[in-house]
């Protein structure tokens, strides 16, 4: 039976046939990974998902709540997670694409975004605590001094010792710089940590026997906003002077975990620091640079909540598509007034194949969207050249709020589409859909608001260099464009996403302008640019996988890869005249100085 979390053939036509990541296995610092090595690595890492992390998916059990628990002051999670924690880590699965030398077994980005893409599927509310624990050691790791490498990293990356991210406030969310944390400084060298940090996911729990918070906060007599932020490892226990873990709390307190809509098994926790005046936390990086260190791990958490929004979006199509074969109602549409005639399975229905080519051609792109991004990681560690290096950067830079915001809504569509598939059934705690639902809302809301992503797409990525990241992406798709314009079957399509991508460039040359003479204009339009950069980009990716499909059709295929290659070309036409098809009239409408969002008077939203 198929996977219902993860598309494996979809991946490696990705991977493969479209990227040909196996030119890259070939070069350093990838020479010593074969292709064979990389299969071995998703075969074991779906079976992983399958047998162990899959089953542990529910957060409802014959009635019962399967969620962390605060209970006399201490965070416990869900007991299987244990077990999964212990899998996980012993599998290597922690320290995938990092360095031998800090213990990783050094595999492309591009693989370790595909076992993450099948990882959130499956259970997002576990993988959470992995993933704030690695993105913590990596600050460490890049950032650290040589004694606080030798003393944090190999207990984070084997999870021996978890790791979080703390940098939301009461009054401080969005506007980090606002922030009230503050550091004292101790004559030993340390700082007195004094603060409360809330929303923090993977807070506190009992899975470790340490948990180590990154803090951001204001040295006392530093600058306001955030210029004058500095960051510092704060261990939940003290430690020994070798460096061990210490029975002694570092007065970490808990002061308890949120009641969510959705992640239940993971611990979203309210984190009071110094509340007696004795937490100790060590400077990490340069004083006054908590910012800029910071973003290292909320650029790593953004990727992996666009990954967490292709997850759901990818796990709800196969959910839907194994019940719409599955589920009989209604006779055949060219029956329809024969009472006599047989149910047939709801795929067969027309407004049900809809949602299905919606679902499938929304979370088909997404994966290609995000891995690509990946890819382009790869491609930095393989430059030759800084300026390919830059080039390949500057891709990542781009990219990086698309991922996050675009996915993390798209994902949520697509999984609200998969309870329709469902219909009651969806609605309905028999089967996972409205859990997916659920769960995958946060996405749009953590890491950065998708208002701020759009901001920072608009703000700050498209004029880096003067646009050349800009335009170096956009001069990136005329291969598979011009490709697809020489295919009879999908040179229509070609043409629309190519006038799709030249509107994008119109428009941000529009809205450079108009920041300088009525900003509000491009501001209140940030978020529904950076959607629109999302279906041209989509396009681009689905116009081409669709020229490799029809290029593989022509070399007498199997019967299955052929049905898979028609798949490709037929979601590829469904998005692109869907959706892709409209960027050109959105963005028009953007263009124009419609005001009424700043115009309405605030009594005006309501009497």
């Amino acid at each position: 039976m198929a996977s219902l979390w993860f598309d494996e053939r979809d991946a490696k036509f990705l991977m493969y046939e479209v990227f040909n990541l196996q030119d890259l296995l070939e070069k350093p610092p990838y020479e010593d990974h074969s292709q064979d090595m990389v299969d071995m690595v998703l075969t074991e890492a779906l079976k992983l998902v399958e047998n162990d992390v899959a089953p542990t998916y529910p957060d409802e059990v014959q009635g019962k709540a399967v969620e962390a628990v605060f209970k006399d002051g201490k965070v416990y999670v869900p007991e299987a997670y244990h077990r999964l924690w212990q899998l996980y880590y012993e599998g290597g699965w922690g320290t995938l694409t990092d360095s031998p030398e800090v213990g990783g077994q050094g595999f492309p980005h591009t693989v370790a975004g595909l076992v993450m893409n099948m990882l959130s599927a499956a259970n997002m509310a576990f993988i959470m605590y992995a993933g704030l624990t690695h993105g913590a050691a990596k600050l460490v790791e890049v950032f650290g001094t040589e004694e606080q490498k030798k003393i944090y990293l190999e207990n984070m990356y084997t999870g021996k010792w978890a790791g979080t991210m703390c940098l939301t406030e009461a009054g401080a969310g969005s506007d980090v710089g606002a922030l009230k944390t503050t550091a004292k400084r101790n004559p030993d060298g340390t700082f007195s940590i004094t603060g409360t940090k809330q929303f923090i996911s993977a807070g506190d729990h009992d899975l470790t026997e340490n948990i180590i918070h990154p803090v951001l906060a204001r040295i006392e007599g530093d600058p306001p906003g955030t210029k004058g932020i500095s960051i510092f490892i704060v261990p939940k226990y003290k430690l020994n002077p070798d460096g061990t873990t210490s029975d002694e709390l570092n007065d970490v307190i808990t002061g308890n975990i949120e009641g969510k809509m959705g992640i239940h098994g993971n611990s979203t926790c309210t984190l009071n620091f110094g509340e007696n005046g004795n937490c100790v936390g060590y400077l990490l990086g340069e004083e006054r640079k908590g910012m800029r260190i910071m973003f290292q791990m909320m650029n790593e958490a953004r990727l992996e909540v666009g990954m967490q929004g292709l997850g759901h979006a990818c796990a709800s199509y196969l959910h839907a598509l194994d019940y719409a074969k599955e589920r009989l109602q209604g006779p055949d549409v060219m029956h329809m007034r024969d009472p006599e005639a047989p149910r047939v399975p709801i795929i067969q229905h027309p407004d049900v194949r809809r949602m299905l080519l919606y679902m499938k051609s929304l979370a088909e792109g997404m994966r290609a969207l995000n891995i690509f991004t990946f890819y382009c990681m790869d491609k930095v560690a393989a430059a030759t050249t800084e300026e390919e290096k830059d080039k390949w950067q500057g891709y990542i830079e781009l990219l990086t709020p698309i991922c996050k915001s675009y996915c993390s809504d798209m994902g949520f569509r697509v999984t609200e589409v998969g309870v329709q598939v469902f219909g009651g059934y969806g609605y309905c705690r028999e089967y996972p859909m409205e859990q997916m639902l659920r769960d995958q809302k946060i996405s749009s809301i953590y890491e950065g608001t998708n208002g701020i992503q759009a901001l920072d797409l608009l703000g700050r990525k498209l004029g880096m260099k003067k646009g050349l990241y800009f335009m170096n992406l956009l001069g990136e798709t005329q291969a598979a464009i011009a490709q697809a314009k020489g295919i009879d079957e999908i040179k229509e399509e070609a043409k629309i996403v190519e006038d799709a991508l030249n509107a994008l460039a119109t428009t941000s040359m529009e809205f450079s302008k108009m920041m300088k003479s009525n900003p509000f204009v491009p501001l209140i339009n940030a978020y529904d640019f950076l959607n629109c950069m999302g279906d041209a980009l989509l396009g681009w990716f689905h116009i081409w996988e669709a020229g490799v499909a029809c290029k593989k059709l022509k070399e007498s295929p199997s019967e299955k890869d052929t049905a898979f290659y028609k798949g490709k070309i037929e979601s590829a036409k469904f998005f692109i005249n869907r959706t892709t098809a409209l960027v050109p009239a959105k963005a028009e409408i953007l263009k124009k100085e419609e005001m009424s969002a700043m115009n309405i008077p605030e009594e005006g939203f309501a009497v």
